[in-house]
């Protein structure tokens, strides 16, 4: 695999949103947490990412601006993690793991199945927008490999036969437990 060369400077920033007032709120009130604004970038990454669905060249200036660090650091951060897209993603992202144990159980084929279905490959977006395809290098769940996660809803012992009946069920990532307060606040567990 090659590295990407991407030009920093001339990046259309405008083309992408920027952050809300909302927002900065809730990245601001990570600060009491962590000893630099700077050490709050992982958690507003993702609030950013849940936000819109991606992060853009704008959200990226300004969460640099805003945690008082540069452009390419932020840059750097998203590059380096999978999990973060710089470009629009599906309505529910399927990751796949590739740890050795579910290597090891399959997950391979799990993961050739996905893209048969799917019609995408590895950090693609379906044509309608409604999936997007990842691998995660663990999802820490090795006695119930392979597995796979559509959102966040985790599913265990997945064989090849079974991803097409996982992706065509509209509930596929709906969760049985309530999600953490941590980035959502306590509104989005409510009703």
């Amino acid at each position: 695999m090659a590295w990407k060369t991407v030009d920093r400077v001339s990046q259309p920033a405008s083309d992408s949103p920027g952050l809300s007032e909302p927002l900065k709120d809730k990245i601001r009130g990570f600060f009491d947490r962590y000893p630099t604004k700077r050490a709050a970038l992982i958690p507003a990454l993702h609030m950013i990412q849940d936000d819109h669905g991606y992060i853009g060249w704008r959200a990226m200036d300004e969460v640099a601006e805003l945690l008082e660090i540069t452009a390419s650091d932020v840059f750097d951060t998203v590059s380096f993690y999978s999990h973060f897209w710089t470009h629009p993603r599906g309505k529910k992202v399927v990751m796949v793991c590739r740890s050795i144990s579910c290597d090891l159980l399959g997950a391979d084929d799990v993961l050739s199945e996905c893209k048969r279905v799917m019609g995408i490959d590895e950090h693609e977006t379906s044509a309608d927008g409604s999936y997007s395809l990842m691998t995660e290098e663990c999802l820490a769940t090795c006695d119930h490999g392979p597995c796979m996660v559509v959102n966040e809803k985790l599913h265990k012992c997945v064989s090849p036969s079974q991803v097409e009946k996982i992706l065509n069920d509209a509930d596929n990532d709906v969760l049985d437990v309530p999600r953490s307060d941590l980035y959502d606040g306590a509104e989005r567990n409510q009703g």
